[in-house]
């Protein structure tokens, strides 16, 4: 296979799907799928040893759960994207996937064509949500401003939030800062305060949304 390709591997249970995400795939001249698996155990041998580029993984598995493969995939220290592909619409298991450590979520139903922007999206080490499943959470993040006021953080609270918006890591903030990692996450950690954010994951999509509002 092409050192120069990005090597993908499709864990699904259909072998029709599998076909079909293959063909997709290696139709592409960037692309190639170097393995496939139906089932979790499988699936994480596979990676294990093939250390791809890129993992589509069906969210439901022969007698298992494609969330669960993920998280033992995060547990391992594997650090491939993940795009997860499902029959099931974004607004039942979009989250939970991301939050399981997925990169992506994309649905069966979806064109082809949003099947290979996904995926690149994933390589360049991004998130890939729909339009209308990105509109969906950022909504959820901001239900009211006036309890989430930008006005709460300091001058340098707020330029974190716009690198995290920029999809800056805490290590790159840091060095772009000149201040140790620590204080970066206690930066992060006011922030969620004062914006009443649960999480890294709703930081990260009230960043996205604050910064994309304010450059119009």
């Amino acid at each position: 296979m092409s050192e120069t390709k990005k090597r993908f591997v499709i864990i699904e249970d259909h072998p029709v799907v599998r076909e079909r995400l293959s063909e997709l795939v290696n139709r592409e001249s960037d692309m190639e799928v170097c393995g496939e698996a139906d089932d979790a155990q499988s699936g994480i041998d596979l990676v294990l040893s093939l250390r791809p580029d890129l993992i589509i993984l069906d969210i439901t598995l022969k007698s298992s759960s494609g969330l669960e493969m993920i998280k033992s995939l995060r547990a391992l220290s594997i650090t491939t994207p993940i795009l997860v592909l499902s029959m099931h619409q974004e607004s039942l298991y979009a989250q939970r996937a991301l939050r399981a450590g997925a990169s992506g979520y994309i649905t069966k139903n979806s064109p082809s064509g949003e099947v290979i922007k996904a995926a690149r999206q994933l390589l360049e080490g991004k998130v890939y949500l729909s339009p209308a499943m990105t509109e969906n959470v950022l909504q959820q993040l901001i239900p009211n401003r006036t309890k989430a006021s930008i006005d709460r953080l300091s001058d340098r609270e707020l330029l974190v939030l716009e690198m995290i918006g920029r999809g800056r890591t805490a290590r790159s903030i840091s060095e772009a800062l000149g201040v140790g990692t620590a204080t970066v996450e206690t930066y992060r950690a006011r922030i969620k305060e004062k914006m009443k954010l649960q999480n890294a994951f709703e930081l990260q999509h009230f960043a996205i949304r604050w910064l994309r509002e304010r450059e119009g």
